[in-house]
């Protein structure tokens, strides 16, 4: 099977890069299951059906249309031996950037989303006090806007201590530290479902020994997920990478994440590469799929030239060092030319 044609403008443009180099070819080839969210202090989860002592719902999951209401209850548990006081709201969840774990926003931080569509009484802005060893529980409705847009809306209900348990120093200012936990609201407004999936920025960083074969070389593969659709995913990524001819350097078949990306957000994952190449031109290519979505696939590629620097230098210069030296012998040992005069015989010239 004649190779294909990108495969092939790559194998040569690395034989042209080991001609300038002096490089010899032949050198070459040798998330479990949810639970509600707690502290080991207190817990905020779906208010436990009435009679019954512990909940069966990790998260609020709720579904309704554009201008509806929908009713609910959160729970405080506090389970130390003291009286704690809480602030509590409702907000949006996002992604952390930088790996993706699921994140609600801060009181300070006001929500643009389903956070907005969370009514709780109006002591929750305020204070709520939970006895040592006791429970609160505080109704509250989700308002769907007339505008909503179908698809998941993502936030939580938040319980923030208000006692200060500690101070950080954020420059030249000392800043009290809180500690907040929520539990996580999943509404879907019905309407038509688009799952997106993007991979983006495919990079690879390279660590290899300066004297090539002599210690092992590593790389690290990061890339960006970006949920491009309406519904959250739960998405599996495979590796795999080709060398020179097709060689396979490395086939890493799809595992989950084990997190939930959101729709619209974008966040950014390495994969590390213990035994990378020494010497090669690779290709390496991210595929991303998700196993509620069969026929969502995305995938991104980046190449990277694995060639011992250092070494191709000093070969570089040696053989340009060894050039030299052969020119300069080879003006001085050139013959006379033919028809040209020759040195003139003075001997027996009076």
């Amino acid at each position: 099977m004649p190779p294909r044609p990108r495969r092939a403008r790559r194998t040569r443009r690395f034989l042209r890069l080991l001609a300038l180099l002096g490089l010899l070819v032949t050198g070459l080839l040798p998330a479990g299951t949810a639970r509600a969210a707690e502290n080991g202090t207190w817990g905020v989860f779906p208010t436990p059906p009435a009679g019954a002592a512990m909940t069966d719902r990790a998260y609020f999951f709720h579904q309704g249309a554009a201008g509806t209401t929908v009713s609910d209850s959160v729970t405080l548990l506090n389970s130390s031996d003291r009286e704690l006081t809480f602030q509590v709201f409702a907000t949006d969840a996002v992604n952390t950037v930088a790996g993706g774990a699921f994140a609600l926003l801060p009181v300070e931080t006001k929500p643009t989303g389903v956070g907005t569509w969370v009514h709780l009484p109006p002591e929750a802005a305020r204070v709520v006090t939970v006895p040592p060893k006791g429970r609160k529980d505080l109704p509250f409705t989700v308002k769907v806007p007339e505008d909503a847009v179908p698809g998941d809306h993502v936030g939580g209900i938040v319980a923030l201590n208000t006692e200060v348990e500690g101070v950080q120093q954020e420059g030249k200012v000392t800043v009290g530290v809180k500690r907040s936990v929520g539990a996580r609201l999943y509404f879907r407004v019905p309407g038509p479902l688009t799952p997106g999936l993007g991979v983006e920025d495919v990079r690879v960083r390279r660590s290899a020994p300066a004297v090539p074969w002599v210690g092992d070389a590593s790389a690290t593969v990061s890339y960006a997920l970006v949920n491009r659709g309406n519904v959250v995913i739960e998405p599996k990524v495979a590796f795999a990478a080709e060398g020179l001819f097709g060689r396979k350097l490395l086939d890493r078949p799809a595992r989950e994440l084990k997190l939930v990306l959101l729709p619209g957000q974008r966040i950014e994952l390495t994969e590390p590469w213990p035994d990378a190449p020494q010497s090669d031109w690779v290709s390496v290519r991210v595929t991303a799929t998700a196993a509620a979505h069969p026929d969502l696939v995305a995938a991104g590629e980046a190449e990277f030239v694995a060639v011992p620097w250092p070494a191709a230098g000093a070969l570089l210069v040696l053989t340009g060092a060894g050039c030299a030296l052969w020119a300069v012998r080879r003006r001085r040992t050139r013959p006379t030319a033919a028809g040209a005069p020759g040195p003139r015989d003075l001997t027996g010239v009076r």
